[in-house]
């Protein structure tokens, strides 16, 4: 009886041990903003000790900051994760690997995939234009074993890749609800859609952001964006807005220039229009890009 009373006080003292919750995961941006020719998004996610970055950034001096952010968390790079293709998620790898050498870098099979099979001609085209802020040389991350990563035993999750669209996938944190990382979800800026060329790519983008919605996320990260992080999901609901304005647009107009006008006259405030002339012009069938 009293051995058995032991072990009931005994498990009474661990369970509450044990059931309590992990220190809370924290998520840091770094945007470089109008500085930059892109404003994409990194994100450090830091526990008590450790840390994870999503995405490297493009120009050398914006990976160079990023690192210098790092630092000054305190926190132990562990893990680089490369969520998108495009040479804006990546370039910056040399700059994070030549600080953090012990940290892995990884990124789904998809997005590796596209990366070793568009790098060389990517660079090509932006060396000439970034000159002193391209990348020395290009680090090709290593295929993520499994859909998740890891912080200090809580989850980061890789979504999307059994979707529609998997080269276009996104991370889930549970713990703090929140969608970062992907190139799916854009904010303040005319969305890039030169990428999806065909009319059921562009539906299998509003597929994936029907996902991000369905999670009930608090935090949405937009891969891209100018001025503040809109809260919960409005940014999925602007970036979702905007592709069906794109397509009632693209059905309705015989050309870029009708396209572009329209689309301006829709949304006049936002910045980027670049983005949306090139896009235009490749949706129109007046100018030939890789996607």
């Amino acid at each position: 009886m009293l051995r058995n009373s032991l072990l009931a006080l005994s498990f009474a003292v661990l369970f509450p041990l044990a059931a309590q919750a992990a220190d809370p995961l924290a998520i840091e941006v770094y945007n470089p903003a109008e500085k930059a020719i892109f404003p994409v998004s990194s994100e450090l996610i830091t526990g008590k000790h450790d840390a994870v970055l999503i995405d490297a950034q493009f120009q050398r001096n914006d990976a160079q900051a990023l690192v210098e952010k790092i630092k000054a968390s305190g926190k132990k790079l562990t893990t680089v994760y490369i969520s998108h293709s495009d040479p804006d998620y990546y370039f910056g790898l040399d700059v994070i690997k030549a600080a953090f050498p012990d940290a892995k870098i990884v990124a789904s099979a998809p997005t590796v995939k596209a990366i070793k099979a568009s790098m060389q001609g990517k660079l090509a085209y932006w060396g000439p234009i970034l000159k002193d802020n391209a990348p020395a040389r290009l680090v090709l991350p290593e295929v993520l074993k499994g859909d998740h990563l890891t912080l200090e035993g809580q989850p980061l999750q890789i979504k999307g890749l059994n979707g529609p669209a998997p080269e276009r996938s996104y991370v889930w944190i549970p713990s703090l609800k929140a969608v970062v990382g992907g190139v799916v979800v854009s904010s303040g800026i005319h969305v890039w859609i030169a990428d999806t060329q065909s009319p059921k790519s562009r539906q299998d983008w509003l597929a994936t952001l029907k996902g991000i919605e369905a999670l009930k996320p608090v935090t949405v990260i937009p891969g891209h964006y100018l001025g503040e992080v809109p809260e919960g999901t409005k940014a999925v609901t602007f970036t979702a807005d905007y592709l069906k304005s794109f397509e009632q647009q693209a059905a309705k107009t015989k050309d870029s220039k009708g396209l572009i006008d329209a689309m301006q006259n829709a949304w006049p405030q936002l910045a980027e229009p670049s983005s949306l002339e090139l896009s235009a012009k490749v949706i129109k069938g007046e100018m030939k890009w890789p996607n």
